[in-house]
């Protein structure tokens, strides 16, 4: 394998040429980029790794825990992972995957993964309320971007990228009432979940704003399944004034829905409107096909990724980053809404 002593040689440079073409290309004249790029690729030169690792913090191997969820099904984070490794490859970086206790005992992992120059970086994902991580993570002066916000906290410790849900989830009801639905209910998660709280916000604030009632309207599911999709639809169904439209926070809660409108003999679209959230691939697969809210998966991991590059250009540099200066990076991305027969006019 070629040495980076022989690629300069070859190109007729300095070697601090050659590492600027790698780690710094905008540094370079474009003549001099391409020259030394092309002898990078007749030579098969491939970068020690370890090596700049010694040399620079600049984030190269992405740690991302890939979280666990006993008995449920999460299609959209596994759109989301797929987005990650192939944003993180299109700038020549790579995802380590791994698993992680949850809560504070959890940043034993992390810390092993980077003492060990196993990553250089973290993406976070599925935050919690008081999520630990971010913190730690920032005390550690460890790069890191999160992929949600950390709920519940008055600022938050460091950049994130995340989708308005509740924007997403008034957006839904707005559909619906231009349907011809005057009694939207709304399908959810538990109170401790401030993802939860936020669509269910979207959909209260709209429903006021157009004059339509809330009150025994909302049902909380005890998880993201089928089952309490089903459950939850049930007891709607069954009160004294059932609606005529559904928000679901997932698309999970809403084909579950889906099926106990099949066991009532009722038709989604006709009887009942109803939209999801995530457009996972299930969505426009079932009959009639279910509108929801689509997340910009590609465009949540590039901004991910090109924040956290920065984050380590910057501790590379000595220069604070978003995380330790007081003003953290923050992207908040609107969701699409995309209509199926689910929610075709009554």
């Amino acid at each position: 394998m070629a040495t980076l002593k022989q690629v300069a040689a070859h190109a007729e440079v300095s070697v601090q040429t050659v590492s600027n073409a790698l780690n710094a290309p905008q540094r370079l004249r474009p003549d001099t980029l391409e020259r030394v790029n092309r002898s990078i690729e007749l030579l098969n030169y491939r970068p020690n790794r370890n090596a700049r690792s010694l040399r620079t913090s600049a984030v190269e191997l992405i740690g991302y825990c890939v979280p666990n969820w006993p008995n449920q099904t999460h299609l959209v984070m596994d759109q989301f992972l797929h987005a990650l490794c192939a944003a993180a490859e299109g700038s020549g970086r790579h995802i380590l995957l791994f698993t992680a206790p949850a809560g504070v005992d959890g940043m034993e992992v992390y810390d092993d993964l980077h003492a060990r120059r196993m990553v250089d970086g973290f993406v976070l994902s599925q935050t919690e309320t008081h999520d630990p991580r971010h913190g730690w993570l920032k005390d550690q002066k460890i790069p890191f971007v999160s992929f949600g916000r950390v709920w519940k906290e008055t600022t938050q410790p460091g950049p994130w990228v995340d989708v308005d849900g509740a924007a997403g989830t008034a957006t839904a009801v707005r559909h619906l009432h231009e349907t011809g639905r005057r009694r939207i209910a709304f399908i959810g998660w538990p109170k401790s979940s401030g993802l939860a709280e936020d669509r269910l916000g979207g959909w209260r604030s709209e429903c006021k704003a157009l004059g339509l009632p809330t009150a025994g309207l909302s049902v909380r599911c005890r998880e993201d399944s089928l089952d309490e999709g089903a459950r939850a639809t049930a007891n709607l169904l069954d009160s004294d004034r059932p609606p005529d439209g559904i928000v679901a926070l997932s698309d999970i809660l809403a084909l579950g829905a889906l099926r106990e409108f099949s066991r009532r003999g009722l038709t989604p679209g006709r009887d009942v409107g109803i939209t999801g959230f995530d457009d996972s691939p299930l969505a426009d697969v079932v009959s009639p096909g279910l509108t929801s809210l689509r997340q910009p998966m590609d465009r949540i991991a590039a901004e991910l990724i090109t924040i956290l590059i920065a984050a380590g250009t910057d501790a590379d540099s000595g220069a604070d980053s978003g995380a330790d200066s007081g003003a953290p990076i923050e992207r908040l991305l609107q969701p699409e809404l995309v209509i199926r027969g689910s929610s075709a006019p009554g």
